[in-house]
């Protein structure tokens, strides 16, 4: 039964870290909105089966590492053991109060919430189809942000027993004695990094030539020397022939970059080959969108081919990350407003991954400056230098800063190491703001600190370092 039609100013479909971030903003704004959200519970995959309780466990991850070497800290700890039913209540305790806390956000807004599966009727119409029936909401402007959902390769299929997405993995009763994992972006490196710790056997299997193929190929390297050295298998230029099931089991065949055949068996398979938008089945037919590789194409402020119909986050062909979504919907949804706008520098984004050693990056490698054609500087400090590093005990890795010679420009930096994705913030404000090499070089960082290591990193390239 269809019931009385509501106006909105805005529409959002999904309440990932896309959606509910537009939905907040536009309430703050004035602006009469509403979520439409599928699921019993704000926040989206994010929020509930990715970035949030994953690195929660990669967090349980560090401190048991740190905990089995307690006795060269000076600190006796007899008997350390993980608690992996304690570890999950914890994990989910994390994700209840996050929730709540979009709840509280939405009321203090005054944005509201429709429950049901939310698609485009017509210009102007989203239809919502709940357990209370279907309900039509009249709004101004709709905000697609509907997520993406985990790819597989071709003739495998996620079964959820023997061949697990990243969200199935995270429930698991216990962790596996033994994992295969295909694909080492984010997603395949972070489960390998932390798994390696609670004791499983760790194959990482990646088609193309490195690790984490979209960081600088110094990085990449230093990842795979730090992998190996923790009993984490790293096959990369590998390809993937067949994923055989067995009772309890599954078998991996491939074949290597010198063309011989390989075989690993282990309890668990994780596909972790990237993921793919949630377009349909959403209404984008009805009012003339037309996608490109399931992708939604949106101009610089996430409008779409259809008027007043916005689409942001992981439908839209950028980078498939949560921080990314937020800045789009908050672009999106001050379009809508009238303000005046700018359209994002994904080149600034940064790049955030929680294995163990961290890796962050923003701006170019080395590689893409010398392809674009720059006169290209490159300065590089190791944390073992660095004072706080040997304090923390966690010496591994080093800043990279890739610079412009002839205007002194920040191009890109790169860290692997302690803290990387905390310490590359001051890199996406520096290169936000056009700082250059210099005045990175001048800006005093306090000591001792891990930040010291980016401003020695952009001595380094003029040779100045101080403490190598």
């Amino acid at each position: 039964m269809e019931q009385q039609e509501i106006v909105y100013d805005v529409a959002v479909i999904g309440s990932g870290p896309g959606g509910y971030v537009a939905a907040i903003r536009a309430g703050q704004l004035g602006l009469k909105t509403v979520v439409v959200e599928k699921d019993k519970a704000l926040g989206g995959t994010c929020l509930h089966v990715g970035c949030i309780p994953t690195k929660a466990l990669l967090y349980t991850a560090e401190l048991l590492d740190k905990l089995k070497h307690a006795r060269e800290l000076g600190i006796v700890v007899e008997g350390v053991r993980l608690d992996w039913p304690t570890l999950q209540k914890r994990k989910e305790r994390v994700v209840r109060r996050l929730a709540a806390g979009i709840d509280f956000l939405f009321k203090k807004n005054n944005v509201e919430t429709m429950r049901g599966f939310g698609s485009i009727l017509a210009p102007g119409k989203v239809e919502v189809k709940g357990d209370d029936g279907v309900r039509t909401v009249l709004a101004s402007n709709i905000i697609v942000a509907t997520g993406s959902v985990p790819r597989s390769i071709p003739g495998v299929e996620i079964d959820g027993r023997l061949v697990l997405a990243n969200d199935q993995i995270l429930s698991l009763p216990a962790p596996p004695g033994s994992l295969v994992i295909i694909g080492a972006g984010a997603v395949g490196v972070e489960f390998a990094s932390m798994f390696a710790s609670f004791g499983t056997k760790v194959t990482l299997i990646e088609m193309l030539p490195r690790l984490l193929p979209v960081e600088d190929e110094e990085v990449s390297e230093a990842l795979d020397k730090a992998f190996k050295k923790r009993g984490i298998e790293t096959l990369t230029g590998t390809r993937v022939e067949e994923v055989k099931r067995e009772e309890d089991a599954v078998t991996v065949t491939f074949t290597t970059p010198d063309g011989e055949t390989g075989v690993r068996t282990a309890e668990k398979l994780l596909m972790a080959v990237g993921r793919k938008p949630r377009t349909q089945g959403i209404g984008l037919e009805r009012v003339g969108i037309q996608t490109e590789k399931d992708f939604v194409p949106v101009n610089g402020f996430m409008e779409t081919s259809a008027p007043n119909v916005f689409a942001i986050g992981d439908i839209v062909p950028s980078q498939q990350l949560a921080h990314v979504g937020s800045a789009e919907g908050i672009l999106a949804v001050e379009r809508i407003a009238g303000l005046e706008v700018m359209p994002i520098n994904y080149q600034h984004m940064p790049n955030c991954t929680y294995c163990s050693p961290e890796v962050a990056s923003v701006g170019i490698t080395e590689a893409t400056a010398k392809e674009k054609g720059y006169e290209v500087r490159v300065g590089r400090f190791p944390f073992s230098a660095n004072s706080k590093a040997s304090i923390l005990d966690e010496r591994e890795g080093f800043v990279k800063v890739v610079s412009e010679g002839k205007y002194d420009e920040l191009l890109g930096v790169h860290i692997i190491g302690p803290h990387a994705t905390d310490l590359i913030a001051e890199a996406v404000v520096a290169l936000e703001h056009e700082a250059t090499v210099q005045s990175l070089m001048r800006t005093v960082h306090a000591h001792p600190t891990l930040s010291e290591s980016v401003m020695e990193a952009a001595h380094a390239t003029e040779g100045k370092a101080i403490h190598v």
